[in-house]
């Protein structure tokens, strides 16, 4: 069970990212869920200041509807991929076209996800960068030691 709940959390946490123009670039102190509170102390490890926050603001709100869009077109294809998986006549041909498809959304998001990078990290002094690294090495760890101890698990 902890171990669904991490993986859970793991797969979350990509399209959680992309929710965080709503609460960590937010000039208010209103209360954020936990995703946006994560998020915010991100904004603030990397000491963002106001006018960084409205540079990203900006170009998030300008990529707002490509990435809802694609956010959308995720979720419906991983969820058309478990219906393959899961169906009474599932095979190895349905499987793979669903996966397939999956993968071409998946493909689109990675591009949005560069340009926005591109977009966004000029914006970033070059210790921000370096946090960013920092911050991107620890979750690959954090994924690595999941995956192990999940292995590990199963082999018992």
């Amino acid at each position: 069970m902890k171990n669904i709940k991490l993986l859970t959390i793991i797969a979350t946490t990509g399209i959680a990212a992309y929710g965080f123009s709503a609460k960590i670039l937010a000039d208010d102190d209103a209360p954020a869920p936990a995703r946006g509170q994560i998020l915010q102390r991100i904004a603030e490890k990397l000491n963002l200041t106001g006018n960084q926050k409205l540079q990203i603001k900006a170009i998030l709100r300008e990529d707002k509807d490509t990435l809802t869009t694609l956010l959308g077109q995720l979720h419906g294809a991983r969820k058309n991929l478990r219906t393959a998986a899961q169906a009474g006549d599932a095979n190895e041909t349905s499987v793979r076209a669903a996966s397939a498809r999956l993968a071409g959304v998946e493909a689109d998001f990675a591009v949005e996800r560069m340009k926005l990078y591109g977009k966004i990290m000029p914006i970033l002094t070059d210790e921000q960068r370096q946090k960013i690294s920092e911050f991107t090495q620890r979750a690959d760890d954090f994924a690595d030691g999941v995956i192990a101890r999940i292995g590990d698990g199963l082999a018992q």
